[in-house]
């Protein structure tokens, strides 16, 4: 009896595992294809996500591996530094993510502004729709962003017929799937299988899968210098950021217990350390398998160590399968989690809303495309900062005449420098002939600048020989 029940609780950790296992499988080699480096290389990270980020605590239930997120980030360094070098990159974003972690650092990632964040994951939607079009389309992706835009009006010529085909037979397979009563099997994954199945019929560009030994390589420490600092600082801060922002999303889909972000953020940075040392992707928390993990029922980190098992197993055992999938297959999974990342509905909603942080989402998603990650999360960050300092500076300035001699004026809200001229010009404009009380007592805060302001201002309406009352709270 105690077997069967010991057995029965650890069934649904095992079921969720194997979910999983078929959800990140495509993705970990769609990623790695689509950041520009050898497949096997994301499925090593999946496994380490698995076997080494699972085990470590902070977060029960979210999934670790390669994230779509990153693959502008990888594809940017490994043509600025070379395949070598992104071990090295990988490891001290990792430590530094430890360290992050050690000093506390990782609550602070929850106070990013929303726009940011969701400007983030626009901005690389686009870039990864903007990408995979040309292996959608059977042909090769230009190299710049420019390139890319400038190269769109002649995709459609350029076009693999076959190709094409692949890439939207498995859009319509892996959409139409979630529909069935199967839909706990991925639909992704059944897509992939069915059109492999039919592109062994067709010529089309597939996967080079080779030994996953040859792909591996340690880390070479004497390619670290000054130059590659910038790399490991901005893939430690976005890869801390999706991570610890998918564990605020999936903390909200189950009752178990609650991400402890300091550690999670040291669990990453071991994880990340590892793949730097084998030279392998970055990793983070990634919203697609943390998501299919909950809703397959998973009660433990059982299930997401044992995916990591499952990939071990399967890129041991059957290398050679990963072969037979088509490149716009895997271009077309990207492509709808691209979309996924766009989040055009969202993006909408907040325009109607609120447009002011719909403006720091645009200039977020809009900087990212044309320049690069850090500096459009950054430029984002530092706009949401200049709304917020804007929104919280609100004054209301009303003036009432009071009788034929005097004038009111009623100060009511955040009296800052970003408000003084216009505070001053509504001063001023006050006639010299007329006695003036200035009711502070509605401000809920008075800075330096406006409170100099104010006594120099009626210190020159005294001098006219009229009295200025300044009521104080």
């Amino acid at each position: 009896m105690s077997t069967g029940r010991r057995t029965s609780s650890y069934w649904p950790d095992i079921a969720a595992s194997l979910v999983v296992f078929l959800v990140a499988l495509p993705l970990c080699v769609g990623v790695a294809v689509a950041s520009g480096v050898p497949a096997e290389l994301g499925i090593v990270t999946g496994v380490v996500g698995g076997l080494v980020a699972g085990l470590l605590p902070g977060s029960s239930l979210q999934v670790s591996g390669p994230a779509a997120g990153l693959t502008v980030l990888v594809a940017d360094t490994v043509a600025t530094h070379g395949l070598e070098a992104l071990g090295v990159i990988v490891l001290g974003a990792g430590l530094l993510q430890v360290l992050m972690g050690l000093v506390r650092l990782g609550r602070w990632f929850r106070a990013i502004s929303p726009a940011v964040v969701q400007g983030m994951l626009a901005g690389i939607g686009l870039v990864l729709l903007l990408g995979q079009l040309y292996p959608f389309a059977g042909t090769t992706a230009p190299a710049g962003t420019a390139a890319k835009f400038a190269g769109l009006p002649g995709l459609v010529l350029e076009a693999a017929p076959q190709a094409v085909v692949i890439g939207v037979l498995t859009l319509v397979i892996a959409s139409l799937w979630q529909r069935t009563r199967f839909h706990k099997v991925p639909g992704a994954l059944v897509a992939v299988v069915a059109v492999s199945l039919l592109g062994v019929l067709l010529p089309v560009p597939r996967i080079q899968v080779g030994s996953l030994a040859d792909e591996l390589r340690l880390v070479d420490f004497s390619l670290f210098d000054t130059g590659v600092l910038g790399a490991v600082v901005t893939f430690a801060l976005v890869a801390s950021a999706e991570t610890l922002f998918c564990a605020a999303a999936v903390d909200r889909m189950h009752n178990g217990p609650r991400t402890r972000y300091n550690q999670e953020l040291v669990a990453q940075g071991v994880g990340n350390a590892v793949c730097g040392l084998l030279g392998a992707l970055p990793m983070t928390a990634v919203i697609v398998r943390s998501s299919a993990n909950v809703r397959a029922g998973a009660r433990t980190k059982a299930s997401r160590v044992l995916h990591g098992v499952w990939l071990l197993v399967f890129v041991v055992a059957l290398p050679g399968v990963l072969s037979f999938v088509p490149l716009a297959a895997l271009a077309a999974i990207l492509l709808q989690a691209g979309w996924k990342l766009l989040e055009p509905r969202r993006v909408l909603a907040l325009a109607r809303t609120d447009r002011a942080e719909a403006a720091v989402l645009v200039l977020t998603a809009g900087l990212i495309v044309v320049t690069d990650l850090l500096t459009g999360t950054l430029a984002g960050l530092l706009a949401a900062v200049v709304k917020t300092a804007w929104d919280v500076s609100r004054l209301t300035v009303t003036v009432t005449p009071d009788g034929a001699d005097h004038e009111h004026v009623e100060l009511r809200g955040n009296a800052t420098f970003l408000r003084l001229p216009r505070l001053l010009d509504t001063l001023e404009a006050l006639p010299l002939t007329k006695h003036v009380r200035v009711d502070l007592s509605g401000l809920r805060h008075l800075d330096q600048a406006c409170r100099q302001a104010l006594e120099q201002w009626a210190d020159t309406h005294r001098t006219a020989g009229r009295t200025v009352d300044l009521i104080r709270p």
